[in-house]
């Protein structure tokens, strides 16, 4: 994905390192989906969602604070059908937005999403994508297209690394490439409310084909393939290593289907709500989300640790990581 413009870059920094804001609005837009992956626990919550009225609230105020990105996203926001509206508003107070997908209804619906600037879709593989999903991978190949065709900035492909796929993520890079759009990896994260027989079918467990297989990641990035993780996190990645500092508190706002505001998207520790006032719950809850962050196990979530140390000024990650 294109990196923003210098002037966008700028804001980032003001906000976040001398405003001490966040700067994305990360908000999981609904609690159903049309898939029922048996990795995701996300699903398997389905609960309160917003009023439209109330997600307009919501960006007002977030636009407010400062926040320029409105991220869409979990558990599958082209269920709601007043998207395109809530796009549009988040577009008319002058944020970026971008959306994640798994790209079932894509093709239904791209034709709506005049203000959308970038798309992430979630392809975890080839060959291996019916078993890791449930549906063939030829549904979503025709919306895939049809998006490219509409949407301005490159489409993302984003992979999930699972002891699933390993054998298919060279076909799946070349893939990304012959499509002319990027591609994304992170390795699987084994969330503990899932059973263990789904991780010990879905999870890494042959650790030297998975070292094998980030090292092809790495190597054809190198070639100039469209992967857009740096080579830093491909490292990380490749040793399950998680030895930075987070901050995706910092940078990131999370807010849930009802409205509650989120840590992260990993631990879900609630830490206020939208009703309370985003410039209240920031300001109350600064020792809190410090504390979390300190005490975390970490992930490897690639937005988190790729922006965690772009917020630390690594100089190899601003220089290889596309930063949506």
């Amino acid at each position: 994905m294109a990196k923003y413009s210098p002037f966008i870059a700028a804001k980032a920094v003001w906000q976040m390192r001398i405003r001490k804001r966040p700067f994305v609005l990360s908000h999981a837009i609904n609690s159903r989906c049309n898939m029922k992956c048996s990795f995701c626990e996300y699903w398997k919550a389905e609960g309160e969602e917003m009023a439209l009225s109330d997600i307009f609230r919501l960006l007002e105020e977030a636009r407010a604070f400062g926040i320029l990105v409105y991220n869409a996203w979990t558990v599958e926001p082209l269920l709601r059908e007043d998207l395109p509206e809530i796009l549009a508003h988040a577009k008319q107070l002058g944020m970026v937005t971008s959306l994640i997908t798994n790209g079932l209804l894509l093709e239904k619906r791209i034709d709506e999403l005049k203000d959308l600037d970038y798309l992430s879709v979630s392809v975890d593989g080839t060959t291996s994508y019916k078993d890791i999903r449930g549906i063939s991978l030829d549904r979503i190949m025709p919306g895939i297209l049809k998006a490219k065709s509409i949407i301005k900035n490159p489409l993302l492909l984003n992979c999930v690394i699972s002891g699933k796929n390993l054998d298919d993520i060279e076909e799946l890079i070349t893939m990304a490439k012959d499509l002319d759009v990027k591609i994304s990896f992170e390795p699987m994260y084994e969330f503990q409310g899932i059973e263990n027989n789904t991780w010990n079918d879905m999870g890494i467990r042959d650790m030297d084909k998975y070292h094998r297989t980030v090292d092809r990641i790495i190597e054809m990035k190198k070639e100039g393939y469209p992967i857009i993780n740096s080579y830093t996190y491909l490292e990380m990645v490749r040793d399950l290593r998680t030895e930075f500092t987070c901050h995706a508190n910092d940078i990131i706002l999370d807010v849930t289907a009802d409205g509650s505001i989120e840590n992260c998207r990993v631990h879900r520790k609630p830490i206020g709500h939208i009703d309370d006032g985003i410039a209240n719950v920031w300001k109350s809850t600064k020792k809190l989300r410090k504390d979390i962050a300190h005490n975390c196990n970490k992930c490897l979530f690639f937005g988190y640790v790729e922006n965690s140390l772009m917020y630390n000024f690594n100089l190899e990650v601003a220089q290889h990581y596309e930063w949506m």
